[in-house]
């Protein structure tokens, strides 16, 4: 196992190159640059003012020297500075969202996890059932509802019309001046909203991933033998069906990783959420390629991990693996 550790270590390395690779040709490769939101929307800006900034930014340069320009900074952990008129570290504008967005996120995962296995489990066992039924219906407008709509609409019902929740931001105007008690409660409050949207849209392909799964082991021969020695049904499903039946949903969990980072897109810019996916949105827009490539090598490196973790984990699942 320590030995099959070290390799994957090792793969992981000439991966990540090869994906950064990609993703800085491809951002490079798409139209416009930072220095037109600069220049061409400015009419006192001129040709030598464009040209001042591609070279300030290094724009200048051919395509393989910004690239392993930008690869010597970053094996020091230096993303660069932002092209935005601010000109701040890359490293430190993803410090100060990276923990909104993971920390979210995370609350996230877990509710997912919590509600959506028991779900798939349940109604593999109960097939046909009322209960297989109902939760088929919802699962389905979990994946047929688009989320920016979901979203709006539950801004309009419960902020504007019947002004329960927040709708935008993390904090309230007052909140510096709140107990500690109030301030957790006021950030439950504004959370709630993209919390639910996160959920309903994350739960629904997992649970329909776990009921496939299981319905696929109840029906092994295995199954039925122990059931055959009179074993309940409960150690039956739990002990022996479960198992096996994770396997396939490991996988998701571990790709469920990097959409800590990149999955929060939508709804962090909905709700104004100050989080990685705003800043990822706002770095496409303004076309501020070290950010983008900040982030997308975070990215990259959870999906990584993410692969690694579910390995792990299926060892763990199942015995034969470790082998």
């Amino acid at each position: 196992m320590g030995t099959y550790l070290i390799k994957r270590f090792g793969a992981m390395i000439p991966l990540l190159f090869g994906i950064t690779l990609i993703s800085f040709i491809v951002i490079h490769l798409a139209p416009g640059e930072p220095t037109d939101l600069a220049t061409e929307f400015n009419p006192k800006a001129s040709v030598q003012a464009k040209q001042q900034l591609r070279e300030l930014y290094g724009l200048n340069k051919p395509l393989h020297v910004q690239y392993f320009d930008w690869l010597q900074r970053v094996v020091k952990f230096d993303f660069g500075r932002s092209f935005s008129p601010d000109r701040r570290l890359v490293i430190d504008k993803i410090n100060e969202r990276i923990w909104i967005t993971i920390g979210i996120n995370t609350i996230s995962l877990f509710i997912i996890v919590l509600i959506a296995i028991p779900l798939g489990v349940f109604s593999a066992t109960y097939q046909y059932s009322m209960f297989d039924k109902i939760s088929t219906v919802i699962v389905f407008l979990g994946f047929a509802v688009p989320t920016f709509w979901l979203a709006l609409l539950l801004m309009i019902l419960f902020g504007v019309n019947l002004g329960w929740l927040p709708i935008s931001g993390l904090k309230s105007i007052d909140y510096d001046n709140m107990t500690f008690i109030g301030k957790m409660l006021d950030l439950g409050r504004h959370i709630v909203l993209p919390l639910f949207v996160s959920v309903f849209g994350g739960f629904a392909g997992l649970s329909r991933y776990s009921r496939s799964n299981m319905l696929e082991v109840i029906r092994q021969d295995y199954i039925t033998t122990a059931r055959s020695k009179g074993l309940e049904e409960r150690t039956v499903i739990g002990k022996h069906a479960l198992r096996n039946a994770l396997l396939p949903v490991i996988t998701i969990l571990g790709f469920s990783l990097p959409g800590l980072i990149g999955g929060s897109v939508i709804f962090e810019t909905i709700f104004a959420i100050p989080g990685m996916g705003q800043l990822f949105y706002m770095a496409v827009m303004s076309r501020d390629y070290p950010v983008i490539m900040g982030e997308l090598v975070i990215g990259a490196f959870l999906t990584l991990v993410g692969n690694l973790i579910a390995d792990i984990s299926y060892a763990l699942a199942d015995p034969r693996i470790r082998l």
